[in-house]
């Protein structure tokens, strides 16, 4: 540390035996700036040792012992009588080093908790959570507006309920936060919203200002209506792409609907390992260029001798005719060929009769300018999951929060980290 001079050093031993090293440290200079008045003193009044805790260095631990002094102020005028000499690193009435809190604040900020963080340094919650918050304050910046912006919703907490007193009713609330992802930049998680609302989504994006909003050409969201209705009223001029992943679980979805309805009319129970339909159901999610000859033989042969209906089979082709329409996006196809794959699968779908199918089919029509957007650019919204994930594990890594500006904070940081400190 600068302004510092060890004097001596000590190898001592503990109660348990444990050894160890004492450092003896002094400044050098015999004199100090009164910190009221400035003026110089050499007055020395009386002396002092304090222990502050630095950071360790070795296996061994380490203690420190500086040998302060206190100084009398010469200025007569001034009203501060005598004073105590600090530095930089160790300020008065401190009891760690800088550069303790420093690395500690570097340790929660590459994913530790701060409670781990404190038994290791030997600190407490607060001091830790403080600095902390001091260094992702210093980083953490106000985001610069993206080309392609990404929004999506993770669930903050566990879902609670609570019983109306007037009605004697019970609903369950689960807390959500809305979070806005930069995907054509460096910038990470850009903030979050309380709630999984369009009035969220427009609050934050207006919060932003008319400049920051009018950069933001692109919005990639989930096929999730609130959200549409919101980006169509804080960003009239973006366009809106639907992620493509999300079109492929609805359809997944109604197939596994198709199945369990089939099961349950056929068979009159829930599906059990002897039915082929339940024994081919992962077969019948996995998509058909991973699926090998073999295990696609064996579905379909199983499906035609035991499911007389066809209704599975037809909602397995409905899937797949979805995803040779979605594919359009890897091979740039002309809008001839998107136009053509889109009326085959929503004749499948209507000549089929199955409740399921029309429902997936309408919900296509429903979103089909915004999933026309994504087969033309190829923009998806899989930097937003992934940025989830990260949110996700910063909540296990700390067992939660209870403070929401900490949690925001601290996720921020999480999803941001090695967009700031590359080499980190």
């Amino acid at each position: 540390m600068p302004e510092i001079t060890v004097v001596d050093v000590e190898r001592v031993a503990d109660d348990d035996g444990k050894t160890g090293r004492l450092v003896h440290i002094e400044r050098p200079e015999e004199w100090a700036a009164c910190p009221e008045c400035g003026v110089i003193s050499t007055s020395v009044r009386q002396r002092r040792t304090t222990r502050p805790r630095d950071l360790p260095y070795g296996e061994e631990p380490i203690e420190v012992r500086w040998h302060k002094r206190q100084f009398s102020c010469t200025e007569q005028l001034c009203p501060r009588k005598a004073f105590t000499e600090s530095t930089a690193e160790i300020p008065p009435r401190a009891r760690t080093t800088g550069r303790l809190c420093r690395a500690a604040a570097a340790q929660v900020a590459s994913g530790r908790s701060v409670a781990a963080v404190g038994r290791q340094y030997r600190l407490s919650w607060p001091l830790v959570h403080r600095h902390f918050a001091i260094h992702a304050d210093a980083v953490l910046l106000e985001p610069e507006p993206p080309q392609v912006l990404g929004i999506d919703e993770t669930r903050r907490g566990k879902p609670k309920w609570f019983k109306d007193p007037a009605t004697a009713t019970w609903s369950r609330s689960e807390p959500f936060e809305t979070n806005f992802v930069d995907l054509s930049g460096s910038g990470g998680l850009l903030g979050q919203a309380a709630g999984r609302t369009g009035a969220a989504v427009v609050e934050w994006l207006q919060a932003r200002g008319p400049q920051w909003t009018a950069a933001v050409q692109v919005v990639a969201i989930d096929p999730a209506a609130c959200y549409r209705t919101a980006i169509k009223h804080a960003l009239p001029h973006a366009t809106i792409v639907v992620d493509h992943f999300h079109l492929v679980a609805l359809a997944n979805k109604a197939l596994t609907a198709v199945r369990q309805r089939v099961t349950r009319e056929e068979r009159g129970r829930r599906g059990r390992s002897t039915d082929p339909e339940w024994a081919n159901r992962r077969r019948l999610l996995r998509a058909r260029e991973h699926l090998s000859q073999r295990s696609f033989t064996t579905m379909w042969n199983a499906l035609i001798d035991h499911e007389p209906s066809g209704q599975i089979l037809t909602a397995w082709i409905a899937k797949e005719e979805l995803r040779t329409l979605l594919a359009c996006a890897r091979t740039q196809a002309p809008r001839s060929v998107i136009s053509h794959r889109l009326a085959r699968f929503f004749s499948w779908c209507a000549d089929s009769g199955i409740p399921e199918l029309i429902t997936l089919a309408q919900t296509i029509d429903a979103w089909w300018p915004e999933t026309l957007a994504f087969i033309t650019s190829g923009i998806t919204n899989a930097r937003t999951e992934g940025t989830n994930r990260l949110i996700k594990d910063a909540a296990r890594v700390a067992f939660g929060f209870r403070n929401l500006n900490n949690q925001r904070r601290r996720v921020r940081l999480a999803c941001t980290h090695h967009m700031i400190n590359p080499a980190a």
